[in-house]
C-alpha cells in the first residue's frame, strides 16, 4: 500500500485562453476539458504583469512577483557593459515552492516548468522547460538524463523552421507532446510525490504561428489545427484520468501563464523612442539584442514586452539621466504612449512606473512597464526602424483570458498566489529569503 498523501497535481496549459476553450469544448473538440470547464471552480484571471512565461512561471513556482524574484522578462541588461542576456533559473533570487516543501519532507516532480534551466536540485525530479537548450543540464538528478535520451525526449519544438511550415510545426508539437507523456510514464507511477508539476507548452507554440486558424473556420489550416487540438486535449485526458484514479485526499490544479489573442501588430518601444528623441545610438547594431549601441545622448531604451528603463548616470557607464531628470522624462514618456495609435486604435491599455507595479524593489526593474491592449505585442529589438510590422507571428499573448481552475475552488487575483496557495496547503509557511 501506498503512504497516504495529500497529492496536488498542477497541469500547465501554456497560453490557453479560457475563451478558445469554452469555444471549443462547446464544438466538442476538447472533450476532456469539457468537465473542467462546465466546473464553477473553472476561471478567467488576469496574468502577471508583462504576460510573459518566464514572468509567470517564476511568479507561480516561487509565490511572488518580479519585483521579488528577479525575472522581469526574457531577457536582462548588464549595466556595466550593456550586454544582454537571456534569462533563466540561475537567476531567479529567491527559494522556490519545491525548495520549501522539501524543507519539510514533502517530495516534487515537475515535467517541462519553464524558466527552471539549468536544472538545480530539488528534493524529487524535475525536467526543465523552456529555454532549455541541453537535456544533460534540463535533469535532475543526473541519471535522467541517460534515461530520457534513450526514450528521445524533445526538449522544444524546432520554431524557427515551423514559422515557415506549418506541417511541421505540428509535427515537432506532437513530437514534443509525445515526450511529456513519455516523461510522465516515468515519474508517475510510484506515487512518491507530494506535488506534480506538468506543463504543456505545445499550445503556446501553435498560437503564436497558427491563430487565426485556430479561430477562423475558413481557415484553410483549419482542421489540421483543430486536430492537433484534439491531440492535445487526449494528453491532458491521460493526466484528468490518472488524477481520478489517485486516493484521496487530492487536489487538481490547471492553469495557463498568459492568454492568447489574435495579433494586429507587433510594436517596438525602441524605435518609437527614437522617433520621439529619447533613443539614440552611436553605431549600427549588429544583431536585434545588441544594446552595446546606446549612446551617451539615450535617455531610454526598451527591452522585450514593454520594459522601459531610463539611461541612468549613476547605473549605466554612458548614462546621463539624473535623478532630477527622471520624473520629467518618464511622463514625457508616458503621455506619449499612451497617445500611441495604429489604424485608428489606441495601442496601450496602461503604462505603469516602477513604483506602480514594482514597489520597493532591490532589482533592476524597468522605470516603465507598458500593457497594450489586446492584439498590440511589444517588442524592444536594437534593429528595427519601423514601429509597426509584422514579423512571422499571428498570436501574441494577453493579460486578460487566462485560464484557470482549482479543485478546492481557490480564486487567485495573481498568479503568484496559487505558488503560495500551494505552500499553505501543505501547511508550509511562505519565505521568500
Amino acid at each position: 500500500m501506498f503512504k497516504e498523501r495529500e497529492r496536488i497535481l498542477v497541469i500547465g496549459l501554456d497560453g490557453l485562453p479560457y475563451s478558445l476553450v469554452k469555444k471549443l469544448c462547446q464544438k466538442r473538440i476538447l472533450p476532456h476539458l469539457k468537465s473542467i470547464i462546465d466546473s464553477p471552480y473553472c476561471r478567467s484571471i488576469q496574468a502577471e504583469i508583462p504576460p510573459l512565461s518566464p514572468v509567470n512561471w517564476t511568479s507561480f513556482y516561487t509565490g511572488e512577483g518580479p519585483e521579488v524574484h528577479g525575472i522581469f522578462g526574457f531577457t536582462n541588461i548588464v549595466p556595466k557593459d550593456y550586454g544582454l542576456y537571456i534569462t533563466d533559473f540561475s537567476q531567479v533570487k529567491i527559494p522556490t515552492i519545491f525548495d520549501q516543501l522539501g524543507q519539510k519532507g514533502f517530495l516534487s516532480k515537475a515535467i517541462n516548468l519553464p524558466n527552471t534551466y539549468p536544472a538545480r536540485p530539488i528534493k524529487g525530479m524535475l525536467i526543465s522547460g523552456f529555454v532549455a537548450q541541453d537535456l544533460k543540464k534540463a535533469v535532475f538528478p543526473p541519471p535522467l538524463f541517460a534515461i530520457l535520451k534513450s526514450k528521445g525526449y524533445k526538449l522544444e519544438a524546432d520554431t524557427i523552421r515551423g514559422a515557415k511550415d506549418p506541417a511541421l510545426l505540428l509535427r515537432e508539437l506532437r513530437q514534443t507532446l509525445s515526450s511529456r507523456l513519455a516523461a510522465l510514464e516515468l515519474f508517475w507511477p510510484d506515487l512518491s510525490w507530494d506535488l506534480f508539476v506538468i506543463v504543456f507548452t505545445e499550445t503556446d507554440r501553435v498560437f503564436h504561428f497558427l491563430f487565426p486558424a485556430l479561430i477562423q473556420e475558413n481557415h484553410p489550416l483549419h482542421s489540421e489545427c483543430m486536430e492537433f487540438m484534439r491531440d492535445f486535449d487526449k494528453a491532458v485526458g491521460q493526466l484528468l484520468d490518472r488524477f481520478d484514479r489517485l486516493p484521496e485526499p487530492k487536489r487538481l490544479i490547471m492553469l495557463a501563464d498568459h492568454g492568447f489573442t489574435n495579433l494586429k501588430t507587433e510594436v517596438d518601444l525602441n524605435a518609437w523612442l527614437a522617433r520621439a528623441g529619447f533613443f539614440k545610438f552611436d553605431q549600427k547594431p549588429r544583431h536585434e539584442l545588441d544594446a552595446s549601441i546606446i549612446s551617451s545622448n539615450c535617455q531610454a531604451f526598451a527591452l522585450d514586452a514593454g520594459r522601459i528603463y531610463l539611461h541612468k548616470k549613476d547605473l549605466f557607464p554612458r548614462g546621463q539621466v539624473t535623478h532630477i531628470d527622471a520624473p520629467k522624462i518618464i511622463q514625457e514618456i508616458k503621455a506619449g504612449l499612451m497617445s500611441l495609435s495604429y489604424a485608428g486604435e489606441r495601442v496601450m491599455e496602461r503604462v505603469f512606473t516602477k513604483d506602480e507595479l514594482y514597489p520597493d524593489t532591490e532589482h533592476l526593474a524597468p522605470d516603465l512597464v507598458c500593457l497594450p491592449n489586446p492584439g498590440f505585442d511589444l517588442k524592444g529589438k536594437f534593429d528595427r526602424q519601423e514601429i509597426f510590422g509584422h514579423f512571422g507571428r499571428f498570436g501574441c499573448h494577453t493579460v486578460q483570458n487566462t485560464f484557470f481552475f482549482d479543485s478546492h475552488g481557490f480564486n487567485p487575483q495573481k498568479l503568484r498566489q496559487t505558488g503560495q496557495e500551494i505552500l499553505a496547503h501543505f501547511g508550509k509557511k511562505h519565505i521568500i529569503s
